[in-house]
């Protein structure tokens, strides 16, 4: 699900964190202000992070990845980055 399809455009960070965790979403980002959030223990169902240098084809295949090895219940408070192998 997408920030507009959401209907969160112009929500806080922690909004949409929130709303995420309420509907027990692992959360993906490119935006460094959730791993801050995150660190401050502001509550999560998971995030995913990378940085801007990644093509979409590279995230697919992380977050492939990820929903893969890891069960939902095992993101809950995690943060995981995407890097390159």
């Amino acid at each position: 699900m997408t920030v507009p399809e959401a209907g969160m455009r112009g929500a806080s960070d922690e909004d949409h964190l929130r709303k995420a965790c309420e509907e027990g979403r692992v959360f993906f980002t490119q935006d460094d202000d959730f791993l801050r959030l995150a660190a401050a223990g502001v509550d999560h169902a998971g995030i995913v992070f990378a940085t801007q240098a990644y093509t979409i084809g590279t995230i697919i295949s992380g977050l492939m990845l990820i929903h893969e090895v890891l069960e939902a219940d095992e993101m809950i408070g995690h943060v995981e980055y995407l890097i390159r192998i």
